[in-house]
């Protein structure tokens, strides 16, 4: 790789030409579009330049040897000790933005941009990112034989291989200070410890959230607040955990984005203590529908009954006529007819959630000697006048006949002819009149007799 190619980091794409490169630049974590790129002379009043390391990690830097950088450059940035390897975010007047959005104060000492990264660096640099995963699991197995309630999220080795950050979560303050010096023994490299939370967790790892975009605290949320279940009440959002909990198993950040539009609209409906009276009823405060502004009464205090809506308007009539000592017939207006609840469903299309359940199927009666096929025998005896009929016998001794009739049969079988375990009537000659059956003495007879020819 020569020094040329080297230089053109940036992927080949077309760039639009008014935005320095920014449409090239593959966009990472915490990304910020310039936005003043094609101003004529936007670097040359401000020689910051904003560089982002391992996943939401960043840095501000001087450029002070007037280095020509674009976004998306691999630079060799100073470090203690050291040196290490980052790709340029941004540049120019946006980059005190940034500052100022990060809590950097005026004046502070910067640390320089070096060089732009060479081929050597950039090898010695993926070299120590391939170390990174197994030393985050063999750091675990030290932290736990050392029995330190703590769990090391994330490990990132500087450019140049020398120092090593290990990011981890901790409920209580944990004494680590002999386990920097078994990492250090380990790995032989400096080893720095951060503790973050699960929110800054979440968003070195990334992902994307239920509402189908990338995580907020991956994509350019630095500032985590803390969340409680009060902003989701406030809302009227249900209480459900696995809905209200994001991928860092806290609650969800988005949850107090609206807050402060909801309270403000509250605020210009009527208080949820006051009562409206009737020449009916007293009516109680049951729920809010900001979008609508409309307001739910009930006649119950504890429970709903009697639910009646009406509009914010509404409401403030009734409460100003319970101001003059006058009840109105109803709370809602005269000729308004109370809304009929409309059917709904619990799914999105409409139908029943049991449509795909399989049904049981009944199971047929079997034919044995009575049911069906008792039927068939007394229809087909009835077809045929001329028969006489035999006094039906008990079920159990039917049985016992047919039984005692195979087993005659099956002793006279030769030998290699298969047993005949078909009941009379049954097989290939079952619409045939059947002979009646001998007695054993007769047929005891009819063998010798046989024989003897």
């Amino acid at each position: 790789m020569n020094k040329d190619s080297q230089s053109e980091q940036a992927p080949e794409k077309k760039c639009c030409g008014r935005c320095g490169g920014a449409c090239e630049a593959p966009r990472g974590k915490l990304h910020c579009f310039d936005w003043l790129a094609d101003v004529p002379g936007g670097k040359a009043h401000s020689d910051l330049v904003e560089v982002q390391f391992k996943n939401t990690r960043k840095g501000f830097f001087r450029n002070t040897i007037g280095l020509d950088l674009a976004i998306g450059d691999m630079v060799a940035v100073e470090a203690s000790p050291g040196h290490d390897i980052g790709q340029v975010t941004l540049t120019g007047q946006l980059v005190a933005l940034q500052m100022k959005k990060a809590g950097v104060k005026q004046g502070t000492e910067l640390k320089r941009v070096f060089r732009k990264a060479k081929p050597g660096d950039i090898d010695k640099y993926n070299e120590a990112k391939s170390r990174e995963n197994d030393t985050m699991i063999r750091a675990r197995k030290i932290a736990e034989d050392l029995h330190l309630n703590m769990k090391i999220g994330d490990v990132e080795y500087q450019g140049d291989g020398n120092k090593a950050i290990f990011y981890y979560i901790a409920d209580e303050r944990v004494d680590f200070r002999q386990l920097i010096k078994v990492l250090a023994e380990t790995f032989k490299v400096r080893i720095e410890m951060k503790q973050i939370g699960a929110r800054q967790e979440a968003g070195r790892i990334g992902g994307i959230g239920p509402c189908g975009r990338p995580l907020c605290c991956a994509s350019w949320m630095t500032n985590f607040v803390s969340v409680g279940t009060a902003a989701a009440r406030f809302q009227d959002i249900s209480l459900n955990p696995q809905k209200l909990a994001g991928q860092c198993a806290k609650l969800k950040c988005c949850i107090n984005f609206e807050v402060d539009t909801y309270v403000e609209s509250v605020k210009r409906m009527p208080s949820k203590e006051i009562r409206l009276e009737t020449a009916d009823a007293t009516y109680y405060h049951f729920k809010y529908d900001v979008f609508k502004r409309e307001i739910t009464y009930s006649t119950d205090k504890n429970i709903a009954a009697n639910l009646v809506t009406i509009d914010a308007d509404r409401a403030f009539e009734v409460i100003a006529l319970n101001k003059r000592g006058e009840k109105p017939l109803s709370l809602m207006r005269e000729g308004q007819e109370k809304p009929q609840d409309k059917k709904t469903y619990n799914d999105i299309l409409g139908q029943d959630i049991t449509r795909f359940d399989k049904k049981k199927k009944k199971k047929k009666p079997k034919g044995h000697g009575n049911g069906n096929s008792g039927n068939r025998q007394g229809a087909q005896e009835q077809q045929q006048p001329g028969k006489e009929q035999q006094p039906q016998k008990p079920q159990g001794e039917n049985r016992r006949h047919d039984r005692q009739q195979r087993k005659d049969r099956n002793r006279r079988l030769k030998p290699g002819d298969k047993p005949d375990n078909t009941a009379p009537g049954e097989g290939r000659n079952a619409r045939q009149d059947v002979a009646p059956a001998m007695s054993p003495s007769k047929r005891m007879l009819n063998q010798n007799g046989d024989n003897g020819n």
